[in-house]
């Protein structure tokens, strides 16, 4: 490995983009830790783990509500009783 190469060189495919040189060791480095990195996340989203784990359930609810829903049902009045 050549100390002198540029960590980052163009790409030869044909676009404006910079890659990593494996050249230079830092470089490959980089593309080691870049590996390695994705490899890691990979495995969390699989596992759901880390910053991908789920909510945990609520370990507190709120009581029952007493009041009727949406609204209480009429009353039967004195007009309309039949005897």
């Amino acid at each position: 490995m050549n100390g002198d190469e540029p960590v980052f060189r163009k790409s030869r495919w044909g676009t404006n983009r910079y890659v990593y040189n494996a050249r230079n060791p830092l470089g490959l480095a980089l593309i080691v830790v870049t590996v390695v990195g994705v490899f890691v996340m990979l495995m969390l989203m699989e596992n759901r783990a880390g910053p991908f784990a789920p909510d945990p359930a609520p370990t507190w609810s709120p009581p029952p509500s007493t009041d009727p829903w949406p609204f209480a049902p009429p009353r039967p009045s004195a007009r309309t009783r039949t005897p």
